[in-house]
């Protein structure tokens, strides 16, 4: 069969043209937290905290177990309104977690007080599962704001009141990489603070209690007190939100 010269760019272009248009432009407006080399920007106790091939690595050893929880705070601000995107390795009886919008503790090294978006191993609480992985929980204060799979309101004194399911345990947890990389996704704007991995909605807090809220705050990722773990963190970025 006779191919007409003209026609064949004329398709190639078309073909182009249709691929790109189903390419979600990646991350448009994150920009980087972490350089891939080095922890400038950051600030931690450098027995846990380390970076290697491109990764920050938080690790608890038999020689350095914790009597309290430590955190690799960021110094690039203290946004209020934003989305932040990490991916995230744990080990089997790891615990760590992203916290935000979070203050820091005068008496103790790189301690915060602050919402976290939680995260835990398969192993930490022997139930060959991630626990509470997604989670809301308030480090130093209301502690649990909102578990997996919760859409939650608080108000002033009150305990948090779910308002609707985000999906059954089964469901959340076929979102989740036991083993290998999750990506993390935090949006926080105004009162309203969305947790997701990998793409699902893990948990959603609308926070009205006017005592204990906050509207901005420092950024940390978490060693946890218990037995030797690592937690692996890669491709940091925050979006600032109007």
């Amino acid at each position: 069969m006779k191919t007409n010269k003209l026609l064949l760019p004329a398709v190639l272009l078309l073909a182009l043209l249709t691929a790109f248009t189903f390419i979600k432009p990646a991350d448009k407006g994150f920009k980087p937290m972490f350089d891939g080399k080095t922890l400038n920007g950051w600030e931690g106790d450098p027995k846990y905290w380390r970076v290697d091939s491109g990764e920050i690595i938080g690790e608890v050893t038999p020689a350095t177990i914790l009597k309290v929880n430590t955190f690799l705070i960021w110094k690039g601000g203290q946004p209020a309104n934003f989305e932040l995107k990490v991916s995230y390795r744990i080990s089997a009886r790891g615990n760590s977690g992203v916290n935000y919008r979070s203050t820091r503790v005068d008496s103790l090294p790189y301690a915060l007080k602050g919402y976290q978006q939680d995260i835990d191993g398969k192993d930490k609480y022997n139930l060959g599962y991630p626990r509470y992985s997604g989670q809301n929980y308030e480090e130093r204060g209301r502690q649990f704001l909102a578990l997996r799979g919760q859409r939650v309101v608080i108000d002033n004194s009150q305990k948090p009141r779910v308002t609707d399911s985000l999906g059954s345990k089964e469901e959340l947890l076929k979102s989740i990489n036991y083993d290998g990389w999750n990506e993390l996704h935090i949006i926080a704007k105004g009162n309203n603070l969305k947790h997701y991995l990998n793409g699902k909605l893990m948990s959603e807090v609308t926070d009205n209690d006017t005592l204990n809220r906050r509207f901005d705050g420092l950024i940390g990722v978490q060693v946890h007190v218990g037995p030797p773990m690592k937690v692996e963190y890669k491709n940091f970025m925050i979006k600032i939100l109007k």
